[in-house]
């Protein structure tokens, strides 16, 4: 008899577990808008969670650490004035987050390390530029202050955020509603999926269009892709019978795909989050109660079925931690933020581990919050790969840096005199916008001492009164 060879892993064995009622985050009216978005973002310090919101489009931001029950009247991120559809936080600066909406703009904030007194009402900078909603952002994973928005005008759009500018705006790429937009890991290339059901891939400083395959799944429903670190796409999509499909494709030849395969019936998008340092990708489809996760590897099926974490809830929508943000001394590899309808609930994928050290095959040295280039220098067709930085002894995020915009005088267009300068918050004067925030938080707080040393000196004048009564 043949004996069954076991495939060798150090993820075979990858266990979720959802956090104990007390790390939750309850009470929060998660937005019931119809869009195939995450819902969610979250970074080493900041949880953002799209809710609902009359008259206008809002979201709430809590610091990590703000676990239980949310007040109902805590501040929101309140400026748009129709559903917000999409947030996603600046990769190199963890209080910068950008919001997109069905208003048509995109709007990027500035979010304290204290907890405001008020809704945040002002962005640092509103972009506009697009025609009709706007339902997808990306920041650029290696250059500083360049994100992209993609919009129901079926435009992408690349912006300078620090000089409010476009950088490029590819406008004939797609000639229906855009699904998903990646960048590759040093963003010199897009993989986008669309509603004509053709998987792109675009260089988007040279405007072109360098691969292309139709179909990649024949269903009509959302398809989504990722680039993964060999520089294949993994895509989700669905069967002409709907079944739900997993597909990995080599962009150098699309005719045939690496590895296809039939999941489940279900009508639910798979948002696929990929992790490239342990080449593990987490399937989580909207409506679904279960997180199933896949090994990429270079061995046939290519795609590995690791396991399944369910649960008895649903999700509405599902935030993914960056891997600076892990505990490396449980043997974390993997963090989710599950949204209920009333709640947030954490889910940690863990890799049993008997020893306490450092295990430093699960955490090779990773993306960092430095940025590799300037906008400028990437627009000139520089490409970096990201900064990396060790999880050895776990990750400390720097403290608040403020995002200064600085909008450029069309009409002037001589070059800046002198040496350049690296853009540091520390040397930066203040804006008038924060100068005025800040004041407005002095003169908020004061009103509350205020109040509150009325109350103190009420309840004293009652005390004594009580005192008086019973002599």
């Amino acid at each position: 008899m043949s004996r069954r060879v076991v495939r060798q892993s150090k993820f075979r064995h990858v266990f979720g577990q959802a956090a104990k009622a007390d790390q939750s985050y309850e009470d929060i009216r998660v937005s019931k808008v119809t869009w195939d978005s995450s819902f969610c973002a979250v970074n080493p310090k900041f949880l953002a969670i799209i809710v609902e919101a009359g008259g206008g489009g809002a979201f709430i931001v809590l610091p990590l650490a703000k676990t239980g029950r949310v007040d109902k009247n805590y501040p929101l991120v309140t400026g748009h004035t129709a559903p917000v559809l999409d947030i996603d936080w600046c990769p190199h600066n963890d209080n910068v987050i950008a919001s997109a909406s069905d208003d048509t703009t995109v709007m990027v904030w500035q979010v304290p390390d204290y907890t405001p007194v008020r809704n945040i009402t002002e962005p640092i900078i509103t972009l506009e530029g697009h025609s009709k909603r706007v339902g997808i952002l990306s920041w650029h994973p290696t250059a500083r202050n360049v994100l992209l928005s993609a919009g129901g005008d079926n435009v992408i759009i690349i912006w300078n955020v620090g000089t409010g500018e476009v950088l490029l705006s590819l406008d004939d790429m797609h000639p229906d509603v855009i699904h998903s937009v990646c960048w590759n890991s040093n963003g010199s290339l897009l993989a986008t999926t669309c509603k004509d059901k053709t998987l792109r891939i675009i260089d988007p400083r040279k405007g072109q269009v360098v691969a292309e395959r139709f179909a990649a799944h024949e269903g009509m429903r959302p398809m989504r892709a990722v680039f993964t670190r060999q520089g294949h796409i993994f895509t989700t999509g669905f069967t002409r019978m709907s079944q739900r499909e997993l597909g990995l494709w080599d962009p150098n030849n699309f005719e045939e795909p690496v590895a296809l395969q039939e999941m489940d019936t279900s009508n639910g998008v798979l948002l696929p989050f990929y992790d490239p340092d342990s080449s593990i990708v987490y399937l989580c489809g909207k409506g679904d109660s279960s997180i199933r996760y896949f090994e990429i590897t270079d061995e046939p099926p290519f795609v590995h079925y690791l396991n399944t974490f369910s649960s008895k809830e649903p999700q509405r929508g599902m935030g993914f931690m960056p891997k600076r943000g892990l505990d490396v001394s449980k043997c974390e590899i993997a963090r989710f933020y599950k949204l209920h309808e009333r709640k947030c609930e954490p889910i940690i994928m863990t890799v049993p581990r008997k020893s306490d050290l450092f295990q430093d095959d699960l955490y090779p040295d990773t993306p960092g919050p430095e940025p590799a280039l300037e906008a400028d220098e990437w627009l000139s067709g520089q490409d970096a790969e990201p900064v990396l930085i060790s999880l050895r002894d776990g990750y400390v995020p720097p403290k608040h840096r403020e995002l200064r915009v600085t909008k450029r005088n069309i009409l002037d267009v001589r070059p800046p005199s002198g040496p350049r300068r690296s853009q540091s918050a520390s040397d930066a004067p203040l804006s008038q916008h924060t100068l005025e925030t800040l004041l407005d938080e002095i003169k908020a707080l004061r009103e509350q001492v205020q109040a509150q040393e009325q109350r103190i000196t009420a309840l004293e004048n009652m005390l004594c009164e009580l005192v008086d009564g019973t002599d």
